[in-house]
């Protein structure tokens, strides 16, 4: 076994509890729902019982109206460990947020690695009730787009996309960050914006789970991820024998409000909207790109150009960055503000598979497994020196690590 393959399953090893998978030991002591998805990735390549197993352990959390929790909490890790912990949410054993919808991919890539129809028929309706709460509940912009309630529901937390709709937020006091005892802080989300967090995710819980707040927006990152995983819900439904036509459907008006609300043809580029103003927020980040992973996307040419060009420099630079390396306030060690993330790097690369761009998936899966082994799996890296920062041994890290070393064989 290649010698980094072998370091990657170490990791997973090590942060496996027997049911799912802590994205690390110290800094995330819990299952996340995306990121339990990236690792099916690469478990599938060592362990397939286990990468069915983390996906079973997630949707076993599933809430009766079809939303998958963005945290799973482990029963055996002391409440302080990390906050806001299970008795903030109010929610029994999970949060009562969401993170992108990227399992039915996941699925399907486990089943594909070794097939077992009883896992896909099971998760099949937990997988569409999923994909409907995020259609009928989360429409808040009437367009066919979901609207996300939070940063963390974008998995991208402190992305600058987010600045403009946190400064109608009044940030909560009073608590304790536990994130800060195993990273660094100039690594982190600054205290006003986590205070921000807190209070969006407190009145978010105080109406029930139900109410948006201060901040509802369309990412272009979570919609495109739901358009791809209707994509992979109408291949499991063919493998299942099963009515496949209405995924597919659901996939292009996704993609079609898409193109229609968030692509911005001046600039070659998918912003988010704010949703409580109509507008879009002008901010060049990685999540902007993640539309590349569907491979009807009419305007992908003009998105690859601005990829490619002086804002992401891909092929150039360490990862695909995740904010505007023009811009004044990218950041190269602060989370989501300048940093490239494995989980990014390798979403794009699929889409510049997709899209014939071999040449460029080449290069950038091999700096996405030279990186990941150089800096023992770190968090997320600088996209300028290729220095890792946050927290080390990280799962989904060493999971696409060994994904993309195990293609082909």
């Amino acid at each position: 076994m290649n010698v980094t393959r072998e370091r990657a399953a170490a990791v997973l090893a090590g942060n496996w509890l027997g049911a799912s998978t802590v994205p690390s030991r110290g800094l995330y002591p819990h299952q996340w729902s995306w990121d339990s998805a990236f690792i099916a990735f690469g478990l599938r390549r060592l362990h397939p019982g286990h990468a069915r197993r983390e996906l079973r352990t997630l949707f076993a959390a599933q809430w009766p109206d079809g939303r998958v929790p963005h945290i799973v909490f482990d029963p055996q890790t002391p409440a302080e460990a990390y906050f806001p912990g299970p008795s903030f949410w109010h929610a029994g054993r999970t949060s009562g947020l969401v993170q992108p919808p990227v399992h039915a991919r996941a699925a399907l890539a486990v089943h594909e690695a070794e097939p077992d129809r009883e896992f896909l028929a099971a998760l099949y309706p937990q997988l569409v009730a999923w994909h409907d709460y995020l259609r009928t509940h989360r429409n808040a912009g009437g367009r066919g787009l979901v609207a996300i309630v939070h940063p963390w529901e974008s998995g991208m937390d402190n992305s600058p996309a987010w600045d403009e709709p946190l400064a109608r937020v009044s940030p909560a006091t009073g608590f304790v960050r536990r994130d800060l005892t195993h990273g660094e802080a100039g690594d982190r989300p600054s205290d006003d914006d986590y205070g921000r967090y807190v209070r969006l995710a407190a009145d978010y819980r105080d109406s029930g789970y139900r109410a948006m707040g201060a901040f509802a927006v369309e990412d272009p990152g979570f919609n495109a991820l739901l358009a791809d995983a209707e994509l992979a819900l109408a291949e499991i439904a063919d493998e299942l024998g099963l009515p496949s036509a209405g995924h597919r459907e659901t996939a292009a008006r996704v993609e079609k409000a898409l193109q229609e609300t968030l692509w911005d043809s001046a600039a070659g580029f998918f912003f988010a909207r704010d949703v409580h103003t109509g507008s879009l927020i002008r901010e060049h980040t990685c999540a902007g790109l993640l539309p590349l992973v569907l491979p009807d996307l009419a305007v992908a040419p003009a998105l690859l150009t601005t990829a490619t060009g002086p804002r992401f420099r891909l092929g150039r630079v360490h990862g695909v960055p995740s904010y505007d390396l023009t811009a004044p306030g990218f950041d190269p060690g602060r989370y989501w503000r300048g940093p490239s993330w494995f989980n990014v790097g390798w979403l794009v690369r699929q889409g510049l598979v997709r899209h014939g761009e071999h040449a460029l998936a080449a290069r950038l899966r091999d700096d996405l497994v030279e990186t990941a082994a150089q800096t023992g799996f770190a968090e997320y890296l600088d996209p300028l020196t290729g220095a890792g920062h946050g927290t080390r041994s990280f799962s989904w890290t060493a999971a696409l690590t060994v994904d993309l070393l195990s293609e082909g064989s």
